[in-house]
């Protein structure tokens, strides 16, 4: 049987906790905290360590699911999570004040992994913040060698939260999503 590793990545909020859960075959595991800081104006907790789930394919494959830490001063986590991986999933948050800003620190952040692995994003929130769009992100990347499939997603709607983890493992072998 093989299982893969795949990283949920993103700022504080994005939907990393939610997407996990939308399409783990198994609850998840969190290790949330209260927000003690600047977070508390998002949300009540925050990720400290992990999240982890598990997607099982119709073969007996699984995938596993690690959620980083949003904030920085869990980057420590970052490098730990990535070692084994097979691909990272960037959720952006659309109604954060500069979401360009958040998806070049993450871009960034995880430049080595990216490099030798690939990345999908998803952009959350865009049904209570339409700009920018899918095209905005994409006009935003040409100046990158990086092409992501780029998403518009709901974290809660397991179908949407598929479909990108499928974006991301046809863009790592186009023959290993059917």
């Amino acid at each position: 049987m093989t299982q893969f590793k795949i990283i949920f990545t993103g700022p504080v909020g994005a939907g990393k906790t939610t997407a996990i859960h939308s399409i783990s075959d198994i609850p998840p595991v969190k290790t949330d905290a209260s927000a003690s800081d600047m977070t508390k104006s998002r949300k009540s907790a925050t990720t400290v360590a992990m999240d982890y789930g598990i997607m099982n394919l119709e073969d007996g494959e699984k995938i596993h699911l690690y959620g980083t830490p949003g904030q920085e001063r869990f980057d420590f986590m970052w490098d730990i999570l990535v070692n084994g991986g097979i691909g990272l999933v960037l959720l952006l948050d659309n109604t954060r004040a500069d979401p360009f800003k958040d998806m070049w620190f993450f871009l960034e952040s995880f430049k080595k992994f990216i490099a030798e692995t690939n990345v999908a994003i998803g952009i959350t929130q865009m049904d209570i913040s339409n700009k920018p769009t899918i095209a905005d992100y994409h006009a935003q990347l040409k100046v990158s060698d990086l092409k992501p499939p780029i998403f518009a997603v709901d974290a809660r709607v397991k179908n949407d939260v598929s479909l990108l983890v499928q974006s991301l493992l046809y863009s790592l072998d186009p023959g290993l999503v059917e």
